[in-house]
C-alpha cells in the first residue's frame, strides 16, 4: 500500500490552458502526497532553449532541431523518474509531442492516464488504448490518483 508516500507524476501535454493546475489543486484538496514535474509551459521558452543555450542557427529547421533535443533531455530524464504519467490532448492545437510523451511512457512501462475532450476519442484511439485511465476531466485525473495514492473513492 503507498500510503503517505509521494507519487511522482508527469503532466505532459497541452500548455493553454490551466488543466495542470486544476489537477494540481484538486490533489493538494485530497491531502495527497504529490510531486508533480512536466515539460516547460513558457512556448517562448521551450521553442528557443536550443538556440540559447547551444547557439543560433540560420536554419528553421536546424534551430528547431536543437530546442527538440534540448527539451527531450528534460522530458526523458522527468518521465523515466515518474511513477504516473499523465498526458492532457487539447482543443485547439495538434500536441505532436504528448503523442511522442505518451508512446514514450507505454514503452517504458510506466502507468499512463490520458485525458482529452470526447470528441477525441476516435483519434485518439491508439493512445487510449496504450493507457491506463481515460479521462475527460482534470478533476477525473485527481481522483484516480487519490485512489492511487490512498485507496479512497470520490465521496467518500
Amino acid at each position: 500500500m503507498l500510503g503517505p508516500s509521494d507519487l511522482s507524476v508527469y503532466l505532459s501535454g497541452e500548455i493553454h490552458t490551466d488543466w495542470r493546475d486544476q489537477v494540481m489543486a484538486a490533489c493538494d484538496e485530497a491531502g495527497l502526497c504529490v510531486e508533480f514535474s512536466g515539460p516547460v509551459t513558457d512556448h517562448a521558452a521551450s521553442d528557443d532553449c536550443g538556440a540559447a543555450i547551444l547557439g543560433e542557427e540560420d536554419s528553421a529547421f536546424w534551430r528547431d532541431h536543437k530546442g527538440a533535443k534540448v527539451n527531450a533531455i528534460r522530458t526523458r530524464v522527468l518521465i523515466e523518474q515518474a511513477d504516473v504519467v499523465v498526458v492532457r490532448f487539447g482543443e485547439k492545437y495538434k500536441q505532436w509531442n504528448a503523442a511522442f510523451d505518451a508512446g514514450y511512457a507505454a514503452a517504458l512501462g510506466t502507468p499512463l492516464i490520458v485525458l482529452h475532450p470526447p470528441e477525441h476519442t476516435h483519434a485518439l484511439k491508439e493512445i487510449n488504448g496504450a493507457a491506463l485511465a481515460t479521462c475527460e476531466t482534470p478533476e477525473q485525473v485527481a481522483q484516480i490518483l487519490t485512489y492511487v495514492q490512498t485507496g479512497r473513492l470520490p465521496g467518500r
